[in-house]
């Protein structure tokens, strides 16, 4: 029977292993929630990102909001209620800390950035930053001279 090259059995390996990790995660505990956000931009005559998260039992003022380079951070934390006597039959919502990080896909203006909460759903707006037009420039050439 004709072995099998080494590289192939170093794959089949691989997608075992990965499996076998994302199996392991379905059923791992897991401390914490992730919400779900909306990112959309809005061309207005002042044109921004805009950020829509699903906060609902969020206390807004346990929520942190920073804006890095082109990277927006969100992070809090949906605080449970005590399960001193009771017992549940189905348990759906989420809480704990969390901490949601969003890719924008153009500059902003992370000084002139707002927030708002309004139904569960926190809205953070952040202008967007015109790039400078590169001005022409000539570049002179030197010439040098013969040894």
């Amino acid at each position: 029977m004709p072995r099998e090259p080494e590289i192939l059995g170093f794959r089949r390996l691989r997608l075992d292993w990965d499996a076998l990790a994302l199996e392991r995660a379905r059923y791992a505990p897991r401390r914490g929630f992730i919400p779900r956000v909306d990112v959309f931009y809005d061309g207005g005559p002042e044109p921004r990102a805009v950020v829509r998260v699903e906060l609902a039992g969020v206390d807004v003022e346990n929520v942190g909001i920073e804006v890095r380079g082109r990277k927006l951070v969100i992070a809090g934390e949906r605080r449970t209620e005590p399960a001193a006597n009771r017992l549940y039959q189905q348990v759906e919502i989420e809480g704990g800390p969390f901490r949601r990080e969003v890719e924008l896909g153009a500059d902003v203006a992370a000084d002139r950035a707002e927030a708002s909460y309004h139904d569960g759903i926190l809205r953070v707006e952040i202008p967007l930053v015109r790039p400078a037009a590169a001005a022409p420039r000539r570049v002179p050439v030197r010439s040098q001279g013969a040894p």
